[in-house]
């Protein structure tokens, strides 16, 4: 899936749809492409000159009691799921 980064319009917060990321007062934030919130805190992104990003290690998003809900991973812009 093609990702989308998106800037915020307001200090006080935002609102993203699925697959979009972006970066607000210096966390950086993605919608995988199934709709959950991921905070990117303790991944190492890195930003291209373009715009998009990329994300290292993978991105894993679980549930209740550790299920796994989304994994994979958003490389230069583009969502990829294991």
């Amino acid at each position: 899936m093609e990702g989308k980064r998106v800037y915020p319009e307001h200090e006080k917060g935002f609102h993203l749809k699925d697959g979009e990321y972006c970066n607000h007062k210096a966390i950086w934030y993605a919608c995988t492409p199934n709709g959950l919130l991921g905070d990117l805190s303790n991944h190492d992104v890195v930003e291209h000159p373009d715009g998009t990003i990329s994300v290292s290690p993978s991105i894993l998003v679980t549930g209740g009691q550790g299920e796994i809900k989304w994994h994979g991973y958003l490389e230069r812009g583009v969502w990829r799921e294991v």
